[in-house]
């Protein structure tokens, strides 16, 4: 029988657990809606969308985790799509705790992490600086793969075929990940001496930047690469406190 936790000490773990306090966002994270006090059924997703929102209401969960929230450290009116995710999460009675940063750098259940470990990188660093700590990871492959081997296997764990700037080395050991939209830190994996940088989204300017500086990069998807956190965080949730939870997976394409 699944176990049942207060919202506030969920809470609390969750604010202790990521760090959330030590990472400077535009994403206002934490406790952004307050919902039910007890909590039975957590619904995990990458964004925080009316969607999501109905999946989580429809499962009967009380509290949702996301990654994207609804605030991100600008003061908006409450109107549109805002007002109505904001309106369901309250008649449901329903709280929304979001993680950012703090959940794209967690050495355990973070996106980078995750992504790392499935990628078997040997001889772990951090990479990508942001403030005091590091949002990625690099390493080395366990094989040398080719570009096309590396994209083959990205595809395989993550489900999206990633695109290919092809201006480094076909040889590729060294690799550095970061999820999401990182296509500025381009020029911080070609310093960093990788074969390949795998991040989520492209850009127009990536193209340059890429060529420019002879490195492969390879993006993977923003919602691919940010689905592997939220899902880690899940079991985590659901060892620590026996709580059951449920991902809620609505592919953007993007």
């Amino acid at each position: 029988m699944k176990g049942i936790a207060s919202r506030d000490a969920l809470v609390a773990y969750l604010d202790e657990f990521l760090g959330t306090a030590a990472w400077s966002d535009k994403s206002l994270n934490g406790l952004q809606v307050e919902g039910a006090e007890r909590v039975r059924l957590v619904a995990l997703a990458t964004d925080t969308a009316q969607a999501t929102i109905d999946m989580a209401i429809e499962a009967g969960a009380q509290m949702m985790v996301a990654h994207h929230g609804l605030f991100w450290g600008s003061v908006e009116p409450v109107t549109g799509p805002l007002r109505s995710r904001l309106a369901s999460l309250l008649r449901a009675d329903v709280s929304l705790y979001v993680s950012h940063l703090p959940l794209d750098a967690h050495a355990e259940v973070g996106n980078n992490a995750v992504l790392a470990r499935l990628l078997e990188l040997r001889d772990q660093e951090p990479f990508g600086a942001w403030g005091s700590g590091s949002i990625g990871v690099m390493g080395r492959l366990p094989e040398r793969l080719d570009r096309a081997g590396l994209a083959a296997r990205l595809e395989a764990l993550l489900g999206a075929r990633p695109e290919i700037l092809p201006f480094g080395p076909d040889a590729i050991v060294r690799v550095a990940v970061v999820s999401g939209a990182a296509a500025d830190l381009i020029p911080d994996a070609a310093a960093a001496g990788v074969d390949a940088f795998v991040t989520g989204e492209t850009s127009h300017t990536a193209v340059h930047q890429a060529r420019e500086r002879r490195l492969n990069v390879l993006f993977a998807g923003h919602y691919a690469t940010e689905t592997l956190g939220v899902r880690a965080l899940g079991d985590h949730l659901a060892e620590r406190f026996g709580l059951e939870t449920l991902f809620l997976d609505v592919p953007t394409g993007f």
